[in-house]
């Protein structure tokens, strides 16, 4: 046994099928058979039960993979701990953003911190935030770029920035004719909002209830750009974070007077992580870059 055999089997378990399974492994599937085979008959044990259809993971292949999880996060964990020792910028991490973020500043912060990190290799992941959190605390994302507050003791953080939101109307609605826009403008006024599981939907939600607005609750978007195209065909106005304005045909954007609401963002960790080195170094690189944007505040 050995660690390729540990992958081998998650890989299996995860897709339900060798022949996936070993694509993803880059390998035969024949090969990747036999190795599991060759596992089942050293373990005394079936992992899976096989059929034409599809494959099946017995209880034992269930908790023998749970352990096998476990050993690969150790085994990375050794890896890190020596990259980290031998040359604390160079590597490999990845790094989760939730979507209402993610398109807009990872292609602004990435080709910078390449430049800065020239050793380090970024791979990157969009979820939304309940998911990244998971991600966080099983091993597989390093750091992640997430809303505050965040609800978890074993994670750690640094705020990076404050990001504005602004008021986006149709051009011929009422509104677009103000510079700034106050808690009074959008008073009983009806928002556009995302559907659950989103951040900036619990954030928007807090400013309306703050201001007095409501949501509108016959229709829910599921992506920043499809509440930015129902505002273009005026079917009414949401709140769009600073980051995420940009010129858009119909639409008017709007500051709010101060003080303007606003959202945190943080770059996040797992308080047990070996790379606190790098974090330090990454998020330090961040905070410069968004340093001067007015509409981004760095406490």
């Amino acid at each position: 046994m050995n660690i390729r055999d540990l992958s081998y089997i998650i890989a299996v378990a995860d897709t339900g099928h060798f022949g996936q399974a070993a694509k993803q492994s880059f390998v035969s599937q024949p090969a990747l058979s036999m190795q599991i085979k060759k596992l089942e008959d050293e373990l005394g044990v079936k992992l899976f039960e096989r059929t034409n259809k599809k494959v099946m993971i017995t209880d034992a292949g269930r908790e023998i993979t749970a352990h096998a999880r476990q050993i690969l996060r150790e085994t990375r964990a050794i890896k890190d701990i020596a990259a980290n020792y031998s040359d604390p910028l160079a590597g490999k991490i990845i790094m989760g953003a939730f979507p209402t973020l993610a398109p807009y500043i990872l292609p602004r912060i990435i080709p910078e911190l390449h430049e800065t990190f020239g050793r380090l290799a970024f791979f990157l992941r969009e979820e939304k935030t309940e998911i990244l959190i998971e991600s966080l605390l099983s091993g597989e994302l390093e750091v992640a770029l997430l809303a505050l507050p965040v609800a978890e003791e074993r994670l750690d953080h640094s705020l990076l920035f404050r990001e504005n939101f602004w008021l986006a109307v149709h051009e011929d609605n009422p509104l677009a004719r103000k510079k700034q826009v106050s808690t009074a403008d959008i008073q009983d006024e009806s928002l556009l909002l995302l559907e659950e599981g989103h951040c900036l939907r619990d954030q928007a939600l807090d400013v309306c209830m703050s201001m007095g607005a409501l949501e509108n609750t016959e229709f829910r978007a599921t992506s920043l750009e499809t509440l930015r195209q129902m505002v273009a065909a005026n079917v009414g106005i949401t709140l769009i974070p600073s980051l995420a304005v940009t010129e858009t045909r119909g639409v008017r954007y709007i500051p709010f007077e101060a003080p303007a609401p606003s959202r945190r963002i943080g770059l996040f960790w797992r308080k047990s992580s070996t790379r606190q080195i790098l974090i330090k170094e990454i998020t330090a690189k961040i905070q410069g870059l968004f340093r001067n944007q007015s509409t981004l505040i760095l406490n």
